[in-house]
């Protein structure tokens, strides 16, 4: 294959995988101005986002199924298609319910571009070449995420929130084009198996059932709500059925026998962690600018740009001198910057600077990138290439998991701690406490004193900066105390077999 073929091959493949990793946050920054539109409660409109996650998420497995039935090139194009039309019904939806239903059949044709374009772009290079491709390609993956609240922002402040769909549409035929110009025909498998719908019921009510308890088990109360209970009843059940259903059946949707490759298993836990960590602060930064700082949207878009250009600049960095270090002690550095930027923010206070954000946002992008680019070639590294397809469906799907449950839990914990710090910080307005009597008795508490009300503002600010706080420093001690699990990893050979 020449060298001419492959740039195409691989900027075709970064176009379909970019937006649908693009359309995982740029929603971010809308959702306020959508929720207007629709005039629904913050609770309905974060849906908005959950539903893409889960369906991708029940859908991914499912995509080496339908390569071997339809053909990789196939499947890909109707994908991609299928995207970008949902797309423009995203864009012009008049109701939440529409809204919501587009996304599910949005997330639900792209999540197969994913595994299709990781397995296509694998075969495309040579062993030797493999990490510089996953560099190249993580480039676009996770720099779309990034840059999502940036271009969300300019799109809404500019035009419309309906502008965050409709920007895929040439997005999209562009990779329509490359698809039907530079993808070879791959042919249909002779044996394809049957589908596993056990396998797939079982996964889709397991997923659904736990994004559904983690959205709503805060407002519920947990454990103390008949319906979190049912919930997580039903998440022990699918998922048990979907794991032994994936070990046991002679053709399960997903052979979880995968997972007897030691780097497979050890690289889909670390990209479940990985998930965990890196979603959160993209969708929980916008609202902490926007309500905290006062910034106004178009900004708020600048201030998170670096976090893309560190990303960029550190899978660059990778794609260049991969070769130099053991692929483990690249996901060390990356998981220990993950760490200290997460450290770093949660010293921060309601005067933080706009340079405090902009370092801190840049140190957690060089994090995530350098995390990602040599965790995709240490899993792949040892599995054989006849599942490629499939190990990479699982592999997304585990982080695609890990995405959905860390927001769940940074939300839940940003409520919890918020809610907890009001109550706390409240007790201390009451008439005895004389520092409230300062300034020419401005604070002194009475039924008509105006000062009151900003009081109350003031302490809504401060307890919701403290759940904020608790919930970067969380993750900062989650992304330290896995770096000694990654040496259990196995060195990944210099020239992956083919």
């Amino acid at each position: 294959m020449t060298t001419a073929r492959r740039v195409a091959i691989t900027a075709t493949v970064m176009f379909a995988s970019s937006m649908y990793a693009l359309d995982w946050t740029i929603a971010a920054v809308a959702l306020p101005h959508m929720q207007g539109t629709f005039s629904a409660t913050q609770d309905q409109i974060s849906w908005v986002l959950t539903s893409y996650i889960v369906i991708s998420a029940i859908a991914m497995p499912t995509t080496a199924w339908l390569a071997e039935r339809l053909g990789r090139k196939k499947l890909y194009l109707i994908a991609i298609s299928g995207f970008t039309f949902f797309s423009v019904l995203c864009g012009g939806a008049d109701s939440l319910e529409t809204e919501i239903a587009y996304r599910l059949a949005q997330g639900a044709f792209g999540a197969f571009l994913i595994p299709l374009s990781q397995s296509i772009l694998l075969d495309t290079y040579p062993p030797a070449q493999h990490a510089k491709a996953m560099a190249i390609w993580s480039v676009g993956i996770m720099l779309a995420p990034v840059i999502g609240p940036t271009v969300g922002g300019y799109l809404t402040h500019e035009y419309s929130w309906r502008w965050v769909f409709f920007i895929n549409i040439p997005m999209g035929l562009l990779g329509i084009l490359g698809g039907v110009i530079f993808l070879a025909k791959m042919p249909r498998s002779q044996a394809a198996r049957g589908f596993d719908w056990l396998g797939f019921f079982a996964l889709a009510i397991g997923v659904g059932a736990l994004q559904t308890m983690l959205d709503r088990g805060e407002r519920l109360d947990w454990f103390q709500s008949g319906e979190v209970i049912i919930e997580s009843t039903l998440v022990v059940a699918g998922l048990y059925i979907f794991v032994v259903q994936g070990l046991s059946a002679k053709a399960p949707m997903v052979n979880l026998r995968l997972f007897h490759d030691r780097n497979y298993a050890l690289g889909t836990f670390f990209a479940f962690l990985y998930g965990l960590l890196s979603l959160a602060p993209l969708v929980m930064l916008p609202p902490f600018l926007q309500n905290l700082q006062g910034y106004p949207i178009t900004t708020v878009g600048l201030l998170m740009s670096p976090r893309g250009l560190g990303m960029m600049f550190s899978m660059m960095l990778f794609g260049r001198f991969s070769t130099m270090l053991d692929p483990r002690m690249w996901v060390t550095l990356g998981f220990c910057l993950l760490g200290f930027s997460s450290m770093a923010m949660s010293q921060w206070t309601l005067e933080v600077s706009a340079w405090q954000i902009s370092w801190t946002g840049w140190v957690q992008g060089m994090g995530a990138g350098i995390v990602v680019a040599p965790l995709n070639f240490i899993t792949f590294s040892s599995l054989d290439p006849r599942h490629r397809t499939e190990a990479s469906s699982v592999w997304n799907l585990v982080r695609s998991l890990g995405s959905s449950m860390g927001l769940a839990i940074a939300l839940a914990i940003l409520v919890r701690m918020s809610s907890t710090s009001h109550a706390g910080l409240s007790e201390n307005i009451n008439p005895y406490n004389k520092s409230l009597w300062l300034f020419g008795g401005i604070w002194r508490p009475a039924p008509d004193n105006p000062a009151l009300s900003f009081a109350e503002a003031e302490i809504a600010r401060q307890a919701a900066m403290i759940g904020y706080l608790d919930v970067f420093y969380l993750s900062a001690i989650t992304s330290v105390i896995v770096v000694p699990l990654v040496f259990l990893i196995k060195k990944a050979p210099s020239a992956p077999r083919r």
